[in-house]
């Protein structure tokens, strides 16, 4: 019998019995099922002593959090700026630093502290994958990656927020978690000091620096486009915009996906699971993307700074569409007729005049007053907007409403006077995207508005569907004072002008 003492959370000692199985040598190979150590605080069974005594520092001691709620962290490293809540890992950090690397990768010069470590490292250049699920199938290269592979059959979360409830079945994925309501951003920019949650998005941050084009350099190279990858399962996913493979199929609509994260981001469309709530309002997101961009609406961040005009804006894909006003790249082709488009979306309503495809009838969102039907929740809640008359954003200079936010932000450009999109044929600068490339037609000549009566062809669609009510006979514009009907408003004004003004 090996005696051990265990510190309980109030402090005192409680006599914790450690009973290796009788009989069990422990030099040999035991199988998978038996597990000879177990903690007598929670139970849990270890194969190795040396693993049951890390985990008895996960009862004796503090409590992470603690630190975490109030965002202290007094242990910071002189060397690279991380900083520790405690001192263990904070000692364990800098020895990353101070500590001679005395095992050395013989492929790519890497070095490591312990032997055990290169070993790990050098299966990324053999290839070597030792940990088999036996569910499916598929090959790990670590432990760990295996163990959380291995919830996804067993469905088990052991990881669970004491803010919010949510169980999470991988200990970063729910470190991460823990940090939308902390607000904690340990990962800190050298160059100009701004911090993030998570070390990939320091990586990308960091780029705008140096420069660096991300997929220049890697072990892994794709043979399609020449793009590398220094992490193997991104090279994988990267591989399916290619070959077109979607391994990862919702049950609900049977949409697919070439990403278990993006498959598991979906998923929450049918639950209606919105783990990302705002402190400021209460409203909740789906996306963790989207969430971000809500936020910045309260601080009036704007990280995304035009290098043509210095126009700043808080949503990236709203930056790269203003981009596109400037070089006029349209990198969003029809296959049917080669026609570009700037926008996927100009792209997708182009595309029904191919197809025929009547946009509102198909989708999870269906409208119960008119029946129409959206992919997208935010689409289907503007347009229940339609019906209520709900206008939640307001205009802060004159007070008018609007049903949607990208509405008042265009809107709010008649105050200020700014006009982002210009003309490089003439110079002349428009406040709405839909009248520049109206007038860009007055240069190029295009007229893609053409009238399946008679063949004759406009350049706005205004004038189009004003050309259309000389076939069909309707009037749409009624004068107020004798009920006269007009199909132009210019014929309007001047019978109000002769008729009714003296």
């Amino acid at each position: 019998m090996v005696e051990r003492l265990c510190q309980s959370k109030e402090g005192s000692q409680c006599g914790g019995n450690f009973s290796p199985i009788p009989n069990l040598n422990l030099n040999k190979k035991t199988p998978t099922e038996v597990k000879p150590w177990e903690c007598s605080v929670c139970g849990k069974v270890f194969m190795r002593h040396s693993s049951l005594n890390r985990h008895k520092r996960s009862h004796t001691s503090p409590k992470p959090y603690k630190y975490q709620e109030y965002g202290k962290k007094p242990y910071k490293c002189k060397e690279c700026g991380k900083a520790f809540s405690y001192l263990q890992p904070f000692q364990k950090h800098e020895r990353n630093h101070s500590v001679e690397k005395s095992y050395k990768c013989k492929e790519c010069g890497k070095s490591f502290r312990y032997r055990q470590s290169v070993r790990k490292h050098e299966r990324t250049h053999t290839g070597e994958k030792p940990y088999q699920c036996k569910q499916c199938g598929k090959a790990f290269r670590y432990h760990q990656t295996f163990q959380t592979h291995e919830r996804t059959h067993t469905g088990e979360k052991p990881y669970q927020c004491k803010q919010c409830g949510k169980a999470l079945s991988c200990p970063s994925s729910f470190r991460s978690h823990e940090r939308t309501h902390t607000g904690e951003k340990p990962y800190e920019c050298k160059k100009c000091g701004k911090a993030f949650s998570c070390p990939s998005s320091l990586r990308k941050h960091e780029r705008t620096h140096t420069g660096e084009k991300p997929y220049d350099f890697g072990p892994y190279k794709c043979k399609e486009c020449g793009k590398a990858f220094s992490c193997p399962s991104s090279y994988r996913i990267h591989e399916r915009s290619h070959t077109g493979e979607k391994p990862y199929e919702c049950k609900q609509c049977g949409r697919a996906f070439s990403c278990s994260s993006s498959f598991r981001t979906h998923e929450r469309t049918h639950t209606g699971e919105k783990p990302y709530q705002c402190k400021e309002c209460g409203k909740a997101f789906h996306w963790l993307t989207t969430f971000q961009v809500h936020v910045r609406t309260h601080t009036g961040e704007k990280p995304y700074i035009c290098k043509q005009c210095g126009k700043a804006l808080s949503c990236p894909t709203s930056f790269r569409r203003h981009e596109r006003t400037h070089t006029a790249e349209k990198p969003y082709e029809c296959k049917q007729c080669g026609k570009t488009f700037s926008s996927p979306l100009g792209l997708q309503i182009h595309g029904r005049t191919h197809t025929g495809e009547k946009p509102y009838k198909y989708g999870p969102y269906k409208c119960k007053e008119c029946g129409k039907a959206f992919n997208c929740p935010s689409s289907f809640r503007i347009h229940e907007r339609t019906h209520t008359g709900e206008k939640p954003y307001e205009c802060k200079i004159c007070g008018k409403a609007f049903s949607c936010s990208s509405y008042v932000q265009v809107h709010e450009r008649t105050h200020t006077g700014e006009k982002p999109y210009e003309c490089k044929e003439c110079g002349k600068a428009f406040i709405y995207r839909t009248t520049f490339r109206g007038h860009m037609r007055v240069h190029t000549g295009e007229k893609p508005y053409k009238c399946k009566e008679c063949g004759k062809a406009f350049s706005r669609p205004s004038s189009f569907r004003s050309h259309e009510r000389i076939h069909t006979g309707e009037k749409l514009l009624e004068c107020k004072h004798c009920g006269k009907a007009f199909n132009w408003p210019t014929s309007l004004h001047k019978h109000v002008m002769r008729m009714h003004s003296r």
